[in-house]
């Protein structure tokens, strides 16, 4: 212990010698709201558990998740490490809310081996060389922040995924900015659209034409415009999220691809792209649990395109639609669900946005309590049947099985449905396959389950009643 002690105080002793004025930090020991790094081989990671600001000078503690670490070199001076089994800690002079270049010898090799990591450590939101203007100030989105800054730029931060800095055109990337932050380089002129759900708030916003490259098939797509586009050659398929033609994007200098979270199961696909220049934009909107959440993603993509006006009129007029239409008592319960090939019912989780707008209709969710935090879960029909069997209402998602197309082809998937209430009452229906790429017609579907409650005589727009 004497030992280790020594070698800080030593550590603390060299740093002192390289000063990083921090005029508007106050002395003491701070956690980093954020710290990322880049460089070496990804197999070994960097933590920072806490920066201390002593007189003006900012010193870092890292922790390598490698004992093979001897020195870091920083500023023409070295900086030895202490080691234990699994870790090796250093203490070094840091440059705060701006991000800066170490050398780090490791001995994990035959011979010693320096590798360059860029680090960065923030203590607030801050980025360098911008000022900070305002925040979006959102309706019903959990998913998703954006801060405007002045000249035109704004910084995109995704929940649970990447942040993003939008450039504008002819504008130059702040110096000294977290390398983790994926730059976006405005105008975007040629995207590749591999998350379904965005074709068709782009396409409310009238930006096809920027879109030259598909995910999905011709035939795929349930949104006439992008259809049409395909069909015309206006758009191109390009591959599917998991297998993109690279040569393709490359090729016709595609600026960015906007991916769904299935991205997350293809890692290098993901990786690729960027390394060939293609920033990767990943849409968590699926995450939102209330609907009109996934449909204020719109807004998003009206700072990335430049139409934030016509973005914002249009989620207005569909936040009017839920608030100025009336609201029938809740007259049944509702259950939506599936049938998995293995003879499992698979249902909405409680907090999912499709249970959500089913309460938005005027319904009860028949599993108020399943599922919480879960898009999907799976019930046996031993369950299902209890927990549904008394439903007024049943809605089979035609957007996943799509080979039921009568009443008749439900009952064949499982004889135990001719005993539900619903079925016995006639009260099922079947969801069209466009229902998940239908984001911008989140309040017609809550429309349509308003109509299905009345039992009166209506257009749907995405429920059918099943019959023989």
């Amino acid at each position: 212990m004497r030992g280790i002690r020594a070698v800080l105080l030593f550590l603390i002793l060299l740093c002192l010698s390289f000063s990083v004025a921090l005029a508007d930090i106050m002395d003491g020991e701070y956690i980093p709201t954020r710290f990322t790094f880049t460089g070496g081989s990804g197999r070994v990671t960097i933590t920072c558990p806490r920066v201390t600001v002593t007189n003006g000078t900012a010193m870092a503690e890292l922790l390598f998740s490698s004992p093979n670490y001897t020195r870091i070199l920083l500023g023409g001076t070295e900086y030895p490490g202490v080691s234990d089994l699994t870790t090796t800690r250093f203490l070094i002079p840091a440059e705060l809310d701006h991000s800066f270049t170490i050398t780090a010898t490791t001995l994990a090799m035959s011979q010693p081996h320096d590798v360059a990591y860029i680090l960065y450590i923030g203590l607030d939101d801050t980025l360098p060389g911008l000022t900070w203007q305002s925040a979006m100030e959102k309706r019903y989105a959990d998913c998703f922040d954006v801060d405007f800054y002045e000249g035109g730029y704004a910084l995109i931060k995704v929940r649970d995924g990447d942040t993003y800095l939008l450039i504008p055109e002819n504008a130059q990337i702040p110096d000294g900015l977290d390398p983790a932050i994926i730059c976006l380089q405005q105008p975007l002129q040629s995207i590749y659209v591999a998350a379904t759900s965005a074709m068709a708030l782009l396409d409310r916003l009238e930006v096809l034409d920027r879109v030259r490259f598909s995910g999905t098939q011709a035939d795929g797509w349930f949104i006439d415009n992008a259809r049409a586009r395909m069909q015309q050659g206006d758009m191109v398929f390009a591959g599917k999220y998991s297998e993109p033609d690279y040569e393709l994007l490359v090729k016709e200098d595609c600026d960015l691809a906007i991916e769904s979270t299935m991205i997350s199961h293809t890692p290098k696909v993901q990786e690729m792209l960027t390394l060939l220049g293609i920033p990767v934009f990943v849409d968590h909107s699926s995450y939102e649990t209330h609907p009109l959440g996934r449909t204020e993603w719109i807004r998003l993509y009206g700072v990335l395109l430049g139409c934030e006006s016509l973005a914002d009129a249009f989620f207005e007029e569909q936040v009017n639609m839920a608030t100025t239409s009336a609201l029938p008592a809740a007259t049944g319960r509702v259950a939506f669900f599936y049938l998995s090939t293995d003879g499992h019912a698979i249902i909405r989780g409680s907090s999912d946005y499709i249970a959500r707008m089913i309460e938005m209709g005027g319904a009860v969710y028949a599993f108020p309590e399943i599922g919480d935090n879960k898009a999907s879960v799976s019930l046996s029909m031993e369950d299902f049947y209890d927990k549904a069997g008394d439903a007024d209402y049943l809605i089979y998602n035609g957007a996943i099985d799509e080979s039921v197309r009568t009443l008749s082809d439900l009952l064949a998937k499982s004889p135990l449905l001719k005993d539900f209430s619903a079925v016995t009452s006639g009260h099922v229906y079947l969801t069209g396959r466009d229902l998940y790429q239908a984001t911008d017609r989140t309040m017609q579907f809550v429309t349509d389950i308003r109509h299905m409650l009345s039992d009166e005589p209506t257009e749907f727009t995405f429920l059918l009643p099943l019959t023989d």
